[in-house]
């Protein structure tokens, strides 16, 4: 397959891996693995992970969303805690890392488009995410209750009052306290459910006083 042929049949999408490219091509896999390596030292292919691929910006029409790449990258994932957190301005930073949550192993991926990092949870702790519109593409994110509940879950130890204050949560407004008590309930995890005691009692008193926890 030459390069024009390869952004003729790739250039309208974000990614693909290696058996679309086969199939594409109709190429034997082995000709495609070196010709996507050459073209990869030559800078005009981007290494996304092992076996997932996106073409150079001159070649490519669309963008690479990297929200949305969190997904791609790991499949299930949803975004959740520090990025997730921030992304609600829950806490006072935006955070570089893309964290998500997988019922797949722990893992993380570093390309052209950020550093991926994912912490494995159980499968029946995978709920509470939606798709949410951002840079112009669909990603699934946690709702602030369940990326608020991850942190709790994925950082051992006990979320008392002074751990909470050093996270410097702020615009607690976004969270919807029944759903957070009902997401914690959920989990069946009573170390969970404290966090959660703690979190309310010292938003309730942001609140009172109107300044961060």
């Amino acid at each position: 397959m030459r390069l024009d042929e390869a952004a003729d049949l790739l250039g309208t999408v974000p990614w693909f891996d290696l058996p679309t490219v086969v199939q594409l091509s109709g190429e034997p896999r082995r000709d495609v693995v070196n010709q996507l390596f050459r073209w990869s030292r030559a800078g005009k292919v981007i290494p996304l992970r092992r076996g997932m691929y996106t073409l150079a910006d001159r070649y490519r029409r669309v963008p690479v969303p990297p929200a949305a790449l969190a997904n791609a990258l790991c499949f299930p994932s949803y975004l959740s805690g520090l990025w997730a957190l921030g992304f609600y301005g829950l806490i006072p930073e935006a955070v570089p890392v893309y964290t998500s949550v997988t019922t797949r192993g722990p893992t993380e991926f570093e390309n052209a488009f950020g550093m991926f990092r994912y912490t494995a949870i159980k499968r029946n702790l995978f709920f509470g995410y939606r798709s949410a519109t951002i840079a112009g593409s669909e990603a699934l994110v946690a709702t602030a209750e369940k990326a608020l509940l991850d942190l709790f879950y994925l950082h051992s130890g006990e979320w008392d009052r002074s751990r909470m204050i050093e996270m410097r949560f702020q615009q607690t407004e976004v969270v919807d306290r029944d759903r957070l008590l009902a997401y914690a309930q959920r989990t069946g995890k009573p170390r969970i459910g404290r966090a959660v005691d703690v979190w309310l009692t010292c938003s309730a008193e942001q609140d009172a006083m109107g300044v961060e926890l």
